[in-house]
């Protein structure tokens, strides 16, 4: 392996890593939407935890790229603020799919799982 290579492979993380990150986002999104939504919501509550954790794995794995992942602000990559923008996204395409009644609960929930996801993805990767 040539040294351009190794390079390149420590500015990026593994998909193992990427997974973790995404799993830590979700578990912490079923949280504030089990916190927020009724027990009789359970479905939506999965839907919040799996979207948000789903969508931070997707980002992170296909902008999985040295120029992304450099703290071009420290402690703060390009990938570490837009994570949260595809958590935001994913959430916001459920919500009106879904038609969910209580929107308000459910912007609480957005919001904070757009700060789990920019927290997670700061402290983690």
């Amino acid at each position: 392996m040539s040294s351009t290579t190794l390079a390149a492979a420590a500015d990026t993380f593994s998909a193992g890593h990427i997974a973790l990150t995404g799993a830590i986002t979700g578990v912490l999104a079923l949280i504030a939407a089990a916190w927020r939504l009724p027990r009789r919501a359970w479905p939506d509550t999965v839907a919040i935890g799996v979207l948000a954790g789903v969508s931070v794995f997707l980002w992170r794995i296909s902008a999985n790229m040295p120029q992304l992942n450099s703290d071009g602000l420290p402690g703060f990559s390009a990938n570490d603020w837009l994570a949260p923008v595809l958590t935001y996204v994913f959430l916001t395409l459920y919500a009106d799919l879904r038609s969910l009644s209580n929107q308000p609960r459910f912007r609480h929930i957005r919001a904070l799982a757009v700060v789990a996801s920019l927290a997670v993805n700061v402290i983690t990767i």
